[in-house]
């Protein structure tokens, strides 16, 4: 057996006290003796300090991990998507959840007025829908405060009815409304807000965001949109960024049709992209990427949400290491040129991981599980997305 450090400490002390005592040695020899000594009980490691390799097969995965390994392929899939409650049973209603097992395994749901009459039945309609799903789910809602607010503007809510964020001056103001509107929503079963609007309004023609953004200074909303972030995350409310790379400065509405960005991706850093840098510093935990298309950049007409050029600019560049989440896929400017099975699959391709509100949802889901089988995703792409969205459900609590 090899001799302690210990040990060879005490035969050198012992060691320099008879040299000192006899003679034997100068003291410059002593000091060389002695460093020589501990230099090769340092590197001559004893048997009680060396450690044995743990197996593989006795290493415990991580509780995401975990749930992922137990997961079909389809129940993979659909847990890529974020839908209308009544999708997932037949007939389903607006209001109301029957409690039957869900259609299919789905992330999430989103409500919208269509969905919301009193405190008492949104809050039944959501305990509902988590009691019929086999995960939790993300349950979200567009609650920007001003003219895009589901539960501020139904005055049978009784929740706080914000202004335009236009009208939110200070960083204060800003925090206040992503903690009040975060309150609000957890009190009724909601975990996931898509707010705060990180677009710069930067063109008076735009059709499609003008009051709802904080302002046409990039450095001001950058400011506004870090401090709602953080506003949210202090009621525990999740938060999105929207709508990357920036729908302030276009001329036509993605709701309706194609919708394209000019600017070159110098531009783009020096206005767009300043307030989504600041939310995403703040810790926003999703980016919702519009359906923009930016040819200067990509030298394509294809819309960011299905471009692996703007979601690697998102990832790589920006530095975005959150869920990465497409605006409703059911909108023209996607809906007009591509079917759901394409869109989702594209959507993927590109890099995006959560899927919001196809126009098939049947067609979509197929689509991703096609893809799969013949080869044209890989099931580890489909399992690095998922992962991402157990692991922050998990450490959100939304998962315990």
């Amino acid at each position: 057996m090899k001799k302690s450090i210990s040990y060879k400490i005490t035969v050198c002390l012992l060691t320099i006290v008879l040299l000192l005592t006899f003679g034997g040695c100068e003291n410059k020899n002593i000091k060389e003796n002695l460093s020589l000594t501990l230099t090769e009980s340092q590197e001559t490691p004893s048997e009680e300090t060396e450690s044995e390799e743990v197996p593989p097969e006795a290493v415990t995965p991580a509780p995401a991990e975990k749930l992922l390994s137990e997961m079909s392929l389809e129940d993979k899939v659909a847990q890529l998507f974020i839908v209308d409650p009544e999708l997932l049973e037949e007939n389903g209603k607006t209001t109301s959840y029957s409690g039957n097992p869900l259609k299919y395994n789905v992330g999430g749901v989103i409500l919208f007025a269509k969905n919301i009459e009193t405190r008492e039945q949104c809050s039944g309609l959501i305990k509902s829908l988590q009691n019929a799903s086999e995960l939790p789910l993300f349950v979200s809602v567009d609650e920007e405060g001003g003219k895009v607010a589901r539960l501020g503007n139904n005055p049978d809510m009784g929740t706080t009815k914000f202004p335009n964020m236009a009208d939110i001056k200070t960083q204060d103001e800003a925090y206040n409304v992503g903690k009040v509107i975060g309150s609000e929503m957890k009190e009724l079963g909601f975990n996931l807000d898509f707010a705060p609007v990180a677009d710069v309004n930067s063109n008076p023609h735009n059709p499609i965001i003008g009051v709802r953004s904080f302002g046409s200074d990039p450095q001001h909303v950058a400011t506004q949109v870090a401090a709602a972030v953080n506003g949210f995350h202090s009621s525990g409310m999740l938060c999105t960024l929207k709508h990357f790379p920036g729908h302030g400065d276009t001329k036509t509405d993605s709701h309706l049709g194609y919708t394209q960005e000019d600017k070159t991706l110098e531009q783009l850093y020096q206005t767009e992209f300043v307030p989504f840098k600041a939310g995403i510093s703040a810790g926003a935990d999703f980016v919702m990427v519009g359906h923009i298309s930016v040819p200067e950049v990509t030298g394509n007409d294809l819309p960011a949400t299905l471009s692996p050029k703007m979601i690697g600019i998102l990832r790589n560049e920006l530095n975005f290491d959150g869920l990465i989440i497409t605006d409703a896929l059911e909108m023209g400017a996607v809906s007009d040129r591509f079917t759901s099975g394409e869109a989702a699959v594209m959507s993927l391709q590109a890099g995006t991981d959560v899927l919001l509100r196809p126009k098939d949802l049947d067609g979509a889901i197929r689509g991703v599980v096609d893809a799969v089988n013949n080869g044209t995703l890989t099931e580890e792409r489909i399992n690095q997305s998922v992962l991402r969205i157990l692991e922050k459900k998990i450490a959100s609590g939304i998962i315990s």
